[in-house]
């Protein structure tokens, strides 16, 4: 499903032009307003084996700053930064091809191209020995991780640029 390019917020902005691994691209404006994680909360989603959103908690909806009539039927890269190289991802798709579970620091973007960090778990659901899809629980991240993680993001971001 391609998402349609996202609307220009009033607050200063950067474009960036996306491609998914789905061969779909859309344009997408960031903005540097951070938006913490709240205090005790859980963000939860589900997803098909496509990755599409069949689940989306309160907490999920209100942080990513989209609908849950817009969220559901939504492909998750929805939430993509462009910070976030590639690679980061794959370590995912890995353990979750292997049915186990992947942990690991995304910076997520919001519909009004503000951004937010979790800390996520990533697990396939198993029914009758299938793997039918996949749920994640974020959590408030670790400030000190997350400043040990971005030199190593943007380094991959310009080994990314760099083989392309």
């Amino acid at each position: 499903m391609a998402l349609p390019d996202m609307v220009p917020p009033a607050a200063p902005h950067r474009e960036h032009r996306l491609t998914y691994t789905d061969g779909t691209s859309r344009t997408v404006y960031v903005t540097d307003v951070e938006v913490p994680f709240p205090e005790g909360r859980l963000i939860v989603s589900r997803t098909d084996l496509n990755g599409i959103i069949t689940h989306a908690n309160d907490a999920f909806v209100e942080m990513s700053g989209w609908s849950r009539e817009e969220l559901i039927g939504a492909p998750h890269h929805i939430l993509r930064h462009p910070d976030m190289p590639k690679i980061a991802f794959k370590g995912l798709w890995d353990d979750l091809a292997a049915r186990k579970k992947w942990h690991g620091y995304v910076k997520n973007l919001r519909k009004d191209g503000s951004f937010y960090w979790v800390y996520a778990t990533a697990v396939p659901n198993i029914r009758n020995g299938e793997v039918v899809g996949y749920t994640s629980v974020r959590r408030k991240p670790s400030r000190t991780r997350i400043a040990e993680l971005e030199p190593v993001y943007r380094q991959w971001l310009a080994e990314e640029k760099a083989a392309s």
